[in-house]
């Protein structure tokens, strides 16, 4: 820059929720209110969240409530660590608080959504998603010159037949049983002259006449 000459540039966040430099100064700003640690951070990790953001990483150093310092720290969703795709991915910030019991460390870290028009998002893929297309349709193959195609031979079709009740035939009744059927021996017959007649057909009413 020239002497005595001051340059800025401004420009205006598509979406505050995936700044990683909003969400640091959120942070500072509630904290010198007097608000909670816990209660600052998970605001903020749960509104970067809703708005689109694939991991979310927040941690608070320094002395939070006694006088041993220590480290808190709150993530949630996916959050690559290494490779290319880290620097191209992941928005960092990180910024300071004075504080009566002493300065307090706040660093954050968002993963960006992927964007194919570059706006909210890098437009590059991540290296392990992939994409699962629909698959083509079947073409038919042609045949090679010379070979004649067969035509399936048409089956016959038979009308369905449906199943008849089988006809029922009368009952013819049963003769009686004679002795021989029932394994007992033949009972002779009493032969009677004409003019005898058996005991048991006499009426009360018949009288015998002598002989």
């Amino acid at each position: 820059f020239p002497n005595d000459n001051v340059e800025l540039f401004a420009e205006r966040v598509h979406n505050r929720a995936l700044c990683a430099i909003a969400q640091a100064e959120s942070i500072r700003y509630k904290l010198l209110e007097g608000l909670a640690v816990r209660r600052a951070c998970y605001g903020v990790l749960r509104y970067i969240m809703e708005n689109g953001a694939q991991g979310v990483e927040i941690i608070v150093s320094g002395k939070l409530r006694a006088q041993r310092a220590k480290a808190m720290k709150f993530k949630d969703g996916y959050m690559i660590k290494s490779g290319y795709a880290r620097e191209v991915y992941i928005d960092e910030a990180v910024r300071h608080v004075k504080l009566p019991q002493g300065m307090l460390g706040i660093k954050v870290r968002i993963q960006l959504p992927h964007d194919p028009e570059g706006k909210s998002g890098p437009s590059i893929m991540l290296p392990d998603s992939y994409k699962v297309h629909d698959p083509k349709p079947d073409e038919p193959v042609p045949l090679p010159a010379g070979h004649l195609v067969q035509q399936p031979v048409p089956q016959p079709v038979y009308p369905e037949q449906t199943p008849q009740a089988p006809l029922q035939q009368p009952q013819q009744p049963m003769a009686p049983q004679q002795p021989q059927d029932l394994g007992l021996p033949p009972q002779p017959t009493q032969q009677f002259s004409p003019h005898q007649v058996p005991m048991g057909s006499m009426m009360p009413d018949d009288k015998v006449t002598p002989q």
